[in-house]
C-alpha cells in the first residue's frame, strides 16, 4: 500500500499527492488574498484528552493523552478575555468536560462574552458526575455544539467507537429535560454531523430535516440548528485514510470542490484559537501542523493586541476542507 504521509513544508504540497495544487497556489490564480477581518472571535482547546478515539479526529484525542490545559494556562485565558472582550468565545477540545478546569473557565469566561460555547461529543457530558457541571452550563446560558454523526448506531460507532450511540442520545435526551433546544428557550442546543467515511457531506439542508424528523419521532428529541461538515484529514483520521488507501482521491476531491464563495465566511478570519498549552493559532486545525498564527510561536500570554484586518493567515492544503461545497464556517 503506498503511504502518503502529511508533512509540515509550507514550500510544497503537503500531502505529496500528485497533480494537487496547493491552496496557496489556488488561492493566487483565483486572485484572492485571503487574510483577516476583525478578529471577533476566541476559541479554547482544553486538551487532548478525551473519552472516545473517534476516526475523524484531526487531532488524535483519546483516553491517553496527557495534553490538557493547566490551571496557569486556564487563567492567561481569561485574563485574555477580560481584556478583549470577544463576541464570542468557543471552548473545545478532545472533551472539554474532562478538563478540571472547565468548571472555572466557564464560570470565568460566561460573563466575558455575548455567546459562550461548549463543544460536546455528548458521551463525556452523559455521566451522572457531570450532572453539576450541566447545571452550571444551563445557569450560565452556555450554548452547546454537540457531535452526533449518524442516527445510524452502526455507522455512529464505526466512526466514534462501541457503545457511544445510546450515551449520546440520552445525553440528549438529559439536555432537553433542562431546557436545552427546546422552542422559546434561550439554551441553545445545536447538532454538527461528519460524514462516517471518506466522502464529503450530503446538502446540510437534507440532513437536517431527516434528523429533525427522526430524533423527534424515535426519541422526543428537539434541538436548533445542524451543520454538516467535512472532515479534515490530519491527526487519526489523516492515518485512516492511508491505511485504507482513500488519501489521494479524497484530498483531490475537496480540491476539485473548491468553493472561493466559501471565503468570505471563514472561521480562522475572524478567530484566535488558543492551544491546551497556551500557544495561539489562526484555527484549531493548525494545531495539528504547528502552523502557528503569524508564522510566530507566541503564547497567550505575550498577546499584546488581536490581529487585525489585513494580517495573514497561515493556509496549507488541509484548507482544502474549509473551502470544500458549503465550507466549514
Amino acid at each position: 500500500m503506498k503511504q502518503l504521509h502529511a508533512v509540515n513544508n509550507l514550500g510544497s504540497n503537503l500531502y505529496q499527492v500528485p497533480n494537487l495544487e496547493t491552496f496557496r497556489n489556488n488561492l493566487a490564480n483565483h486572485g484572492i488574498d485571503l487574510t483577516r477581518k476583525k478578529c471577533t472571535t476566541l476559541q479554547v482547546n482544553v486538551g487532548q484528552l478525551c473519552n472516545q478515539s473517534c476516526r475523524h479526529c484531526h487531532l488524535d484525542a483519546g483516553p491517553l493523552r496527557k495534553e490538557i490545559m493547566n490551571e496557569n494556562t486556564a487563567s492567561e485565558v481569561i485574563k485574555l478575555a477580560g481584556r478583549f472582550r470577544f463576541e464570542m468565545i468557543d471552548i473545545t477540545g478532545g472533551a472539554p468536560e474532562m478538563n478540571p478546569h472547565i468548571t472555572t473557565l466557564v464560570s470565568k469566561l460566561a460573563p466575558l462574552t455575548n455567546t459562550l460555547i461548549l463543544r460536546s461529543n455528548l458521551t463525556a457530558i452523559a455521566a451522572e458526575k457531570q450532572n453539576g457541571l450541566l447545571e452550571l452550563l444551563a445557569g450560565k446560558r452556555v450554548a452547546i455544539i454537540a457531535s452526533l454523526p449518524s442516527l445510524n448506531e452502526a455507522q455512529s460507532e464505526s466512526q466514534r467507537g462501541e457503545n457511544t450511540f445510546a450515551p449520546s442520545i440520552r445525553a440528549l435526551r438529559k439536555l432537553n429535560a433542562l431546557g436545552y433546544g427546546l422552542p422559546d428557550s434561550d439554551l441553545e442546543l445545536n447538532l454538527v454531523c461528519n460524514p462516517t467515511g471518506a466522502f464529503l457531506p450530503s446538502s446540510q439542508e437534507q440532513v437536517e430535516k431527516r434528523f429533525r424528523q427522526m430524533l423527534a419521532r424515535k426519541w422526543g428529541i428537539l434541538f436548533n440548528n445542524l451543520y454538516v461538515f467535512a472532515n479534515v484529514p490530519l491527526g487519526r483520521f489523516l492515518t485512516w485514510l492511508e491505511d485504507s488507501d482513500n488519501l489521494e482521491s479524497y484530498i483531490l476531491k475537496l480540491a476539485a470542490h473548491f468553493n472561493p464563495c466559501t471565503l468570505e465566511g471563514l472561521m480562522c478570519r475572524s478567530l484566535i484559537s488558543v492551544s491546551w498549552d497556551g500557544y495561539l493559532f489562526d484555527c484549531d486545525f493548525n494545531q495539528s501542523l504547528q502552523l502557528y498564527m503569524g508564522n510566530r510561536r507566541k503564547h497567550v500570554s505575550e498577546l499584546q493586541g488581536l490581529p487585525g484586518p489585513g494580517d495573514t493567515i497561515a493556509v496549507s492544503e488541509h484548507c482544502y476542507t474549509c473551502t470544500a461545497g458549503s465550507g466549514f464556517t
